[in-house]
């Protein structure tokens, strides 16, 4: 391992993290952190230079609609699923005596 973690450190970071660790835990903490700079150092070491940066692993797309101004409220499309309608409204049976 090239990289150290020193006891202060993993201390400050379980105070960041709100956690009370106990003396195996640290030390537990502290192998793991320096296992994972030293993986960091190995990737540092690839040659990225012909890899073009991106942000999404996945192609991005919009998947919304645009956006159409209409004169309709949708009233229609939305009652016609209801089981039963009257006057315009949802049709429910009555639940109060």
């Amino acid at each position: 391992m090239k990289n150290k973690i020193s006891d202060e450190t993993i201390e400050y970071v379980g105070i960041l993290a709100k956690l009370e660790l106990s003396c195996e835990e640290k030390e537990n903490a502290k192998a793991d952190m320096e296992k994972m700079l030293d993986y960091i150092d190995i990737l540092n070491e690839l040659d990225t230079e012909d890899v073009a940066p991106l942000s999404h692993v996945f192609p991005v797309n919009n998947v919304f609609r645009e956006d159409a101004v209409s004169q309709r409220d949708g009233s229609e499309d939305t009652l016609g699923n209801a089981p039963l309608s009257k006057s315009g409204c949802f049709k429910v049976p009555k639940t109060i005596g």
